[in-house]
């Protein structure tokens, strides 16, 4: 039997063509934090996403360890909150990796903040004022109108650094955000109780959340950002909780709850663990189910 040589060139052809495609679309994409790894992957289904923490972890602190530097420089894109929340580690796995394609937002490079108007700027910093960013407050990921914004900017960076899969980014972003506008008014109906509460909370972690929702964080569990708190502060709050006024304490999934939970046994108030991020607790799996649990969460402590 005689084989055709330029039927099998063809068919050879075909196959690297098709194997050349398939590569282009799974591009590798490094998320500083995993809200932002959970949109990588409604935005860019085929592509390999690695989030370089967890909902467990404090995003502010992170060491850039050889595992980290190993995928930084694996990485087409990098997708991180921005506002200098990664001011701490970022700089030295991007020095270390040697990826100049995540180096500089005119490449692979993707910040969030930039893509939106951010709360609590600031014209000037020093140490004196704790752990603040001038940028703004970075943890925007509760805010649904900013993260529709996100999105839209994050599928243009994925079609200019991989303009082969342009349709597909158009197309899954269309799904996304048809998805995502239809559930927040749902979200909005949902948490309508919540509407006027008022909370202790540590940092400015839900910040976002707490003003789109309608609540108000009356007292900040650290004395300064970034600061434990200290028995002074604590019977400050103490003295704050008498008003009755005050529906629970809040916080993240990655904080510390002892100082919560002496202001929570002596004040009678609940302390509520609430997900930072994706994976900070079971109902968490993606970002909807994410916005779910949280006002789930709250709105348990409001009926208790």
């Amino acid at each position: 039997m005689r084989i055709n040589s330029k039927l099998v060139k063809s068919a050879i052809a075909a196959v690297v063509m098709s194997y050349s495609s398939i590569a282009s679309a799974e591009l590798n994409i490094f998320a500083c934090e995993p809200e932002y790894a959970a949109l990588a992957k409604e935005l860019a289904p085929n592509a390999r996403i690695y989030s370089a923490t967890t909902a467990m972890q404090d995003p502010h602190q992170v060491q850039a360890r050889p595992s980290l530097i190993a995928k930084m420089r694996q990485a087409d894109i990098a997708v991180c909150a921005g506002a200098d929340l990664e001011v701490g580690w970022l700089p030295m796995l991007q020095m270390k990796s040697s990826n100049a394609k995540v180096r500089s937002t005119d490449q692979g490079l993707f910040f969030a903040a930039e893509q939106v108007e951010t709360i609590d700027q600031l014209k000037s910093v020093d140490r004196s004022m704790g752990d603040v960013h001038a940028q703004g407050n970075p943890h925007l990921h509760f805010s649904p109108e900013r993260m529709l914004k996100v999105a839209q900017a994050l599928t243009a960076k994925l079609t200019a650094v991989d303009p082969t899969s342009k349709a597909e980014y158009e197309s899954a972003l269309a799904d996304f955000s048809q998805k995502w506008t239809a559930a927040i008014p749902v979200w909005e109906k949902k948490a309508a109780p919540l509407n006027g509460k008022k909370v202790i909370a540590y940092h400015s972690s839900f910040k976002y959340l707490f003003n789109w929702v309608g609540i108000e964080q009356v007292a900040d569990l650290e004395p300064k950002p970034g600061l434990p708190p200290s028995s002074s502060h604590l019977a400050s709050l103490l003295t704050r909780t008498e008003a009755g006024d005050v529906m629970a304490i809040i916080v993240a999934s990655y904080q510390d709850e002892r100082g919560a939970n002496w202001l929570g046994e002596r004040a009678n108030l609940p302390v509520q663990v609430l997900p930072m991020s994706v994976g900070g607790n079971e109902q968490s799996q993606d970002l909807f189910s994410l916005y779910d649990s949280v006002l789930d969460l709250l709105l348990s402590v409001k009926a208790s």
